[in-house]
């Protein structure tokens, strides 16, 4: 086992914005990740959703390939992504389901359901969830820009949360070990490639940082389970408006031979918002390390470099 990384913990229910807004910032600097907890997301729901979660992947392959991946909504089975090619040939061992926006994409994102019949409480359940951890989400950002000196309303009004372009990934990883020669990943290492992700966990161990991706050999340490908190990290998104002050960091999860169940919200931006380095993250000495680009664009290709290395 690797050691534990101590990461900060941050209190969403803080009634002074300007501090917990300074801790932030000092949490996206040294690490890109932490903890949020007093966060609102009750832990009933919690554990409905990690319930019905775990109904929903104990359902026959058949019936779970009836809502197979469309677009980037539905469920997706073992080995169909691999999140880094360069370090496992046949896909990563988790399956996953997802759910995209409930409102303001309905032209062209399609959520699928599991039926009543089948899961009478799912929908429902999941919707809640989601409209609350996007109302997290929301309340966070805007601390983001405070600790970036920003309105607190800045990413509203620059058209990248308009429309939060927000997915819910419901995570199942086996636990199988493997006895072959070739390392398997339940995550293999990534970093995330939105703006900011909201993770639920079980107690089951696995996920895995590495603070320094640039540097060899890498070093991983365990992120440790607290009850009730969000497991908070970057991404590339944010990588870029700061001009790397924020850590999109690496991270993985490996088997321990125990099932694990996880929920991410992927807080993104609004696919048309064009992501550039804020003012105040250059200078003269350090200019724009990134140029701008299209949101959509960037989520598209690293979505679809993941699932297509594994096929």
């Amino acid at each position: 086992m690797a050691e534990y990384l101590e990461l900060p913990v941050i209190d969403l229910s803080s009634p002074d914005r300007i501090s917990t807004a300074s801790s932030i910032r000092q949490a996206c600097i040294d690490y890109g990740f932490f903890y949020l907890i007093n966060h609102g997301v009750e832990e009933q729901l919690l554990q409905n959703v990690f319930d019905e979660s775990r109904k929903f992947f104990s359902l026959p392959l058949e019936e779970k390939m009836k809502l197979g991946r469309k677009g980037n909504v539905g469920f997706a089975p073992i080995y169909a992504e691999n999140l880094n090619s360069s370090t496992s040939s046949k896909g990563d061992l988790k399956e996953t389901f997802h759910i995209g926006p409930l409102e303001g994409y309905e032209s062209h994102i399609k959520n699928q359901w599991p039926s009543k019949e089948l899961l009478p409480s799912w929908r429902f359940i999941m919707e809640e969830y989601y409209q609350k951890v996007v109302s997290v989400g929301k309340r966070l950002t805007s601390l983001i820009a405070m600790a970036l000196n920003l309105e607190d309303d800045f990413f509203e009004k620059v058209g990248a949360l308009d429309k939060p372009y927000a997915f819910l990934r419901l995570l199942h990883y086996p636990g199988e070990v493997g006895d072959s020669d070739e390392v398997v990943y339940g995550a293999s290492a990534h970093s995330d490639y939105g703006m900011v992700t909201l993770l639920a966990t079980d107690a089951v161990p696995g996920l895995q940082v590495c603070r320094e991706k640039h540097k060899q050999p890498r070093i991983w340490k365990d992120v440790r389970h607290i009850k009730g908190a969000f497991i908070i990290n970057l991404g590339d998104m944010m990588e870029r408006w700061t001009n790397c002050l924020f850590r999109s960091t690496l991270h993985r999860v490996m088997p321990t031979g125990k099932e694990r169940y996880s929920m991410a919200l992927f807080m993104d931006h609004n696919p048309d918002c064009i992501v550039e380095c804020l003012k105040s993250c250059c200078t003269d000495s350090s200019p724009p390390r990134f140029p701008p680009i299209r949101s959509g664009d960037h989520l598209r290709e690293r979505i679809n470099a993941a699932y297509s290395s594994s096929s």
